[in-house]
């Protein structure tokens, strides 16, 4: 059987070297190789085109690569979970390139793979898809995206065996299995290396062959940066949860239902066992339960707000091309999103301000166009007038996707294309809904 080297975190940083492309996995801090990270940081390499997720965060993981001046290009889907990752986008530092999460996702697996590409409904009609070549296909519109490769991957698993087979643990496989696949020099940090044969082959999550180097070193609270959060309280405004509140009752028993950040997360506390209603986290889980109470961060998976969270019954993980995989074949039922602007096309606009600091689609794009039914919630109006637009001013998510909006005013659904009024908010008015509301509507109550 194949004996893997096993290797020191400074060794393995040798690995790498200037102009190298290097695949990172993670979400968040979640699965991330910190430690390979931090040793990299340690070294003199520069010029590196680095691909992941997101930079890690302020002085950790990709982050402290970041500040080192070490990176010139960062290829990922939410670089906002590090303001100074987007501060050096901004001020031209570090070239940059967005990519959709599921698309990242799946590029790379395509990459690992052997395909140069692949068509993806996700991001049509949007500023990421501009210059691409775009073709329809059985009456969609879907972008090309290419297959990505690398020269270096670092992942993190929690265990390995001496052959180089990895298992992974809770929320902590993300991008990692398929960067294994996609890279010349593939290094494994590791919480636990065992002798070949411990490990039973039925749970094995990447094998052997795609694994060049081990490292393994102990994981602590303080490596999952903003995730090691566990049972924080925080006051919920009082609008805020009405809409939650609401947009739970469109939720039935056996909804596969994604919930994005903000307002939609939300929801999973208000979901009981009983409910039948089965979450889905992008990051890779099925089966989301209520935040914990107690205990450490590291005993929990995490979702996509990159929160701890409980596992229900029933509950799986999975790595995340196969959760966007789950997304763009329809089988998620609802996918319920905050929204910074909706318009009478049913056109969705949630993820970019021109001129602040937010560089990150996450998985929105794929969402937006890949759940069965898209319900969005967000406030009536912001500080610039109502959100309820003629036409979106703002970058778009995705076009004509939308199907129930739901604010602490009302809640409107797209009837046969048309923007319909069908539910007010206790103690609110007609009148005031339209003093609100910039676009035009049907009223269907």
């Amino acid at each position: 059987m194949k004996q893997v080297p096993i290797i020191s975190l400074q060794d393995a940083a040798k690995l790498v070297k200037d102009g190298d492309i290097l695949l990172q996995g993670g979400f968040g801090m979640t699965g991330n190789p910190v430690h390979l990270m931090h040793a990299l940081a340690e070294t003199a390499t520069k010029d590196l085109t680095f691909i992941g997720n997101n930079v890690g965060e302020p002085g950790i993981g990709g982050g402290r690569l970041l500040r080192n001046g070490q990176i010139k290009k960062m290829i990922g889907s939410f670089f906002t979970s590090n303001p100074e990752a987007v501060k050096a986008a901004q001020e031209g530092r570090v070239e940059f390139e967005l990519i959709p999460q599921g698309s990242l996702a799946e590029a790379i697996r395509a990459g690992g793979a052997g395909i140069g590409g692949f068509y993806t409904p996700t991001a049509e009609g949007t500023v990421i898809a501009e210059g691409k070549d775009v073709k329809e296909i059985d009456g969609v519109k879907q972008v090309f995206v290419k297959g990505i490769k690398g020269d270096v991957a670092f992942i993190r698993a929690w265990k390995a065996d001496t052959a180089g087979n990895l298992q992974y643990r809770l929320t902590e496989q993300n991008f990692n299995p398929a960067m294994a696949t996609a890279a010349k020099i593939v290094i494994a940090e590791v919480e636990e290396i065992v002798p070949v044969g411990a490990l039973d082959p039925n749970f094995i999550h990447t094998p052997s062959c795609f694994v060049d180097y081990l490292v393994e070193v102990k994981l602590t609270e303080e490596d999952l940066g903003s995730s090691a959060k566990v049972g924080s309280s925080e006051d919920i405004p009082a609008d805020r949860m009405l809409i939650a509140k609401r947009a739970l009752q469109e939720l039935q028993k056996g909804d596969v239902v994604n919930l994005g950040i903000g307002i939609p997360t939300l929801i999973a506390n208000l979901i009981s066992p009983e409910d039948g209603i089965i979450m889905h986290s992008e990051n890779g889980m099925l089966g989301i339960g209520p935040s914990p109470k107690q205990g450490g961060a590291m005993d929990y998976p995490v979702n996509a707000g990159k929160i701890p969270v409980t596992a229900l019954p029933g509950s799986s993980y999975f790595d995340s091309a196969a959760s966007f995989g789950m997304i763009r074949g329809k089988h998620v039922d609802v996918a319920v999103m905050g929204g910074l602007e909706v318009d009478e096309a049913g056109n969705l606009a949630n993820w970019a301000v021109p001129g602040r600091p937010l560089l990150g689609v996450g998985g929105a794009m794929d969402l937006a166009s890949g759940a069965r039914k898209l319900i969005v919630t967000m406030n009536h109006t912001s500080p610039k007038g109502s959100k309820i637009v003629k036409s979106c001013n703002l970058p778009l998510t995705a076009k004509a996707s939308v199907d129930m909006v739901i604010t602490e005013l009302a809640v409107f659904e797209f009837i046969k294309g048309k923007l319909t009024l069908t539910e007010l908010m206790p103690g609110v008015s007609l009148e005031e809904v339209k003093e609100n509301t910039e676009a035009e509507f049907e009223v269907g109550l």
